[in-house]
């Protein structure tokens, strides 16, 4: 990955966000220069408006040394990245921010905050995670999940990962995005569990339990990517070739999956965790500015879409309620 590469889909995320007002994003303890600057770069574009949580002394003097601008942010001071983590969590469950992101803590002590039963972030939904790739073979962004997360998803857990990508990508304007279920194989065979939870997830979206998408599964990566591939294999789909999202059979797959795009196809990530009360940008220190960037744009598209859901949702029920 290069910096100076042209960066189009991403670019074409981050003029979505154009017009849109900044959505509130908690930064659990960003305290390197990799965070700091993502979130400065971020507000400057008018994405997030984002809230500083963790020591302050040491984030005061972090932008001081950058040369950055943070007078106009809030700033909590939390002594250390476990109360930055936590006190991140709280904004967003009292409604004083729509967002959350990660800043120099590891990605599994955030986590903890928001999965914890009392405090945390917990929907009905299952946790997962999405890679939003700008594959620079591919002609359109490319969601892989779930690669972060997620271990060994159960047919349950993968209903829940595919619904919450097909949610995301309609909320980045794909209309009814096409899901491939990969697998090693196309056929169903009763050896290969991932072929079965394939024929199941798609009958579950033929019922209405999976919605908003087009899914087809199993398919193996080349026919899920490739139209010739899938011609040469005579494979009748709407989805194959053409995929928006990849629902991976468990992480260790999809990890490798994103690793080869990243480090052979010169891929770049963005990442988010859905299925929260809020989106979680998850960056790492490698990713680079753009990449930042465009996970912020990612979930103040989210959380936009969400609110615009959740507002719709009242109306309908003032309008169904007694009288």
């Amino acid at each position: 990955m290069t910096e100076d590469r042209a960066h189009e889909k991403y670019d074409a995320l981050i003029f979505l966000c154009h017009g849109l007002a900044p959505v509130r994003t908690a930064i659990a303890h960003p305290c390197d220069e990799s965070s700091l600057r993502g979130a400065v770069e971020a507000a400057k574009a008018h994405i997030i408006e984002p809230i500083l949580v963790g020591p302050k002394a040491k984030i005061d003097a972090l932008a001081a040394a950058l040369g950055l601008d943070i007078s106009k942010f809030r700033l909590i001071d939390a002594p250390h990245s476990h109360a930055a983590a936590a006190k991140a969590v709280e904004l967003v469950r009292a409604g004083e921010a729509d967002a959350l992101m990660k800043g120099s803590l590891h990605t599994d002590e955030l986590m903890a905050e928001v999965v914890r039963k009392e405090t945390g972030l917990r929907t009905e939904r299952r946790i997962s995670h999405v890679f939003i790739m700008d594959v620079p073979t591919y002609p359109k962004p490319l969601l892989v999940t779930d690669a972060a997360v997620n271990i060994f998803p159960t047919l349950d857990d993968k209903a829940d990962i595919v619904q919450n990508a097909i949610d995301l990508a309609i909320a980045l304007r794909i209309k009814e995005p096409k899901v491939a279920i990969l697998s090693a194989a196309e056929m169903v065979n009763s050896k290969i569990p991932s072929t079965i939870d394939a024929a199941a997830l798609c009958k579950m979206a033929d019922r209405g339990q999976i919605a908003g998408g087009i899914l087809d599964g199993p398919l193996a990566f080349d026919n899920a990517i490739s139209p010739s591939a899938a011609k040469t294999k005579n494979i009748k789909s709407l989805v194959a070739g053409d995929a928006d999202i990849l629902l991976v059979p468990d992480l260790e797959a999809g990890n490798m999956l994103a690793k080869v795009l990243i480090f052979l196809a010169n891929a770049d990530t963005a990442g988010i965790v859905l299925g929260a009360r809020a989106p979680i940008i998850l960056t790492s220190r490698a990713d680079s500015l753009r990449a930042r960037m465009a996970s912020c744009a990612v979930a103040a598209l989210y959380a936009h879409a969400q609110r615009v859901k959740a507002a719709h949702s009242a109306k309908l029920a003032l309008t169904d309620g007694p009288g």
